[in-house]
């Protein structure tokens, strides 16, 4: 391919970094205003958020939801930069606020990979509204928060500095990708086979033996290390399924909603993809396979985070697409770029999820006031059993955790000094009839209590702090009785 004709790579304008941190702080309003609606959750928000704060004040990050040390979930030694962060100011924003500016910065490598392959200003735009408007994209920034969203524009400098032949920074940055997320490692094997494609043996060899020493140190030595023994937990959750012969692992398949996974995920870029897209598409068949495998449905739609990184992909292999159309002079004129942005908006609206600010975020809006109102009279040392929608608004202490399902403790054998629950609205994880129990332990042993109209109920230990100040508006406050 001779380039003597066409104009050098387009640096990525002003413009294009402004349109990104204003589409950022759209994010962050979007994943705050769900917040604050109490959509957010323990899992994993409140997890993240515990964890930072623990490394703001040189404590051991280790979960009190879980019990599990920050590196021995997903080795994501990244998120250490967060305790820099909190010391300054402990806040959740902070982790909102960063996500949603990777995500939205993403599309600076996403211009440049278009640049690289010598695409016009106007295609090169067009690659970047194609990353904005995929609906992983969105939905993730609203799923509470993940550290391997952080590494997007990571990923996708990757694919840059491959094709570049800068090899130190490639390399540095795949140390980066897999300090987010031990599953991003789905991705750099994924790189390994796409070099093996194109029989660039040493990258190749490189990406393979990064993605196996990653695996073997995290599974021979952190995680036993960190973990009293055991190694990955997410392998026996994903997979104890397949734990038969050939035949009832292909019955145990969700054949039907993985092919629906399947064309969701191509929906928004496919229509552009061409001969030449099909080696960075191979970077995305470990992710894909896993997902597809995965006993969780969860990993097989767009609204979690597990696809992220295949949105990448899809964008980049869109940007091939365009540039062999370009080679073969297959132009892209206005019209037909028009109804490739129109097929990608009707894409975002029918799978992301912003109608969800007109409904199902909305469900506890009567419970802000009162939640507001509970939450202003916890002591910041205390130790909080709570809700897992409360969690991420408690979760700045060393004790916080939400009564599960399974939540077995007497209130007098625990360290668990103050409960916010609401049996009527009991929350993802939980049970009226586990809060309920607790609510009424907590009466018997005489903890001072009090009470909201929507069903909210605040109760703390009398040698943990003293009494509640009588309740405003439609609290009502009491010493707990005996009950039966």
């Amino acid at each position: 391919m001779t380039s003597t004709s066409r104009p050098g790579p387009l640096a990525p304008p002003r413009h294009l970094w402004l349109i990104s941190l204003l589409l950022a702080l759209i994010g962050w309003g979007c994943s705050a205003a769900r917040h604050a609606l109490l959509q957010s959750n323990a899992y994993d928000l409140g997890l993240f958020d515990q964890w930072a704060w623990l490394l703001s004040q040189g404590l051991a990050p280790i979960s009190s939801m879980e019990e599990v040390h920050l590196l021995a979930d997903h080795g994501a030694w990244v998120f250490y930069l967060t305790g820099g962060l909190y010391a300054m100011t402990p806040s959740v924003h902070w982790l909102l606020a960063s996500q949603a500016l990777a995500l939205s910065l993403t599309a600076i490598p996403i211009w440049m990979l278009a640049a690289q392959a010598r695409l016009p200003r106007r295609l090169c735009w067009l690659a970047c509204l194609l990353w904005w408007l995929q609906p992983v994209v969105f939905n993730s920034n609203l799923f509470d928060f993940h550290p391997e969203v952080w590494v997007m524009p990571a990923f996708a400098l990757i694919l840059w500095a491959e094709r570049a032949k800068r090899a130190w920074l490639w390399l540095t940055l795949l140390l980066i990708l897999l300090g987010c997320r031990d599953g991003l490692v789905l991705i750099t094997i994924g790189l390994a086979l796409e070099l093996a494609c194109q029989r660039r043996w040493r990258w190749s060899a490189s990406a393979a033996l990064v993605s196996a020493g990653w695996l073997l140190m995290l599974s021979r030595w952190l995680y036993p290390w960190l973990r009293g023994g055991e190694g990955p937990k997410a392998a026996g959750r994903m997979f104890g399924h397949l734990n038969g012969g050939l035949d009832q692992i292909l019955t145990s398949i969700d054949w039907s909603g993985g092919l629906s996974y399947l064309v969701l995920l191509a929906l928004p870029c496919g229509l552009l993809w061409r001969r030449r897209s099909l080696p960075v598409l191979v970077i995305a068949l470990p992710l894909v396979l896993v997902n597809l495998l995965s006993a969780s449905p969860s990993y097989r739609t767009l609204i979690h985070h597990y696809s992220l990184p295949l949105a990448v992909v899809a964008v980049t292999a869109a940007i091939d697409g365009l540039a062999e159309a370009a080679e073969h002079r297959h132009r892209l004129g206005g019209r037909r770029r028009a109804l490739v942005l129109g097929w990608a908006l009707l894409c975002w609206l029918s799978l992301a999820k912003p109608w969800f600010f007109a409904g199902p975020y909305l469900q506890r809006w009567s419970l802000r006031v009162d939640s507001s109102a509970a939450i202003g009279q916890i002591r910041t040392n205390a130790n909080v059993l709570t809700t897992s929608y409360l969690a991420p608004h408690l979760s700045t202490r060393e004790r916080i955790a939400f009564p599960k399902k399974s939540f077995n403790e007497a209130l007098g054998e625990s360290n668990w000094d103050t409960l916010l629950l609401n049996p009527s609205d009991p929350g993802w994880g939980s049970s009226a009839k586990v809060q309920r129990r607790l609510i009424n332990q907590a009466h018997h042993n005489g903890w001072h209590c009090q009470s909201w109209d929507s069903g909210l109920e605040l109760c703390r230990s009398p040698a943990a702090t003293p009494p509640l100040p009588p309740g405003n508006g439609s609290a009502h406050s009491r010493r707990g009785a005996p009950t039966d």
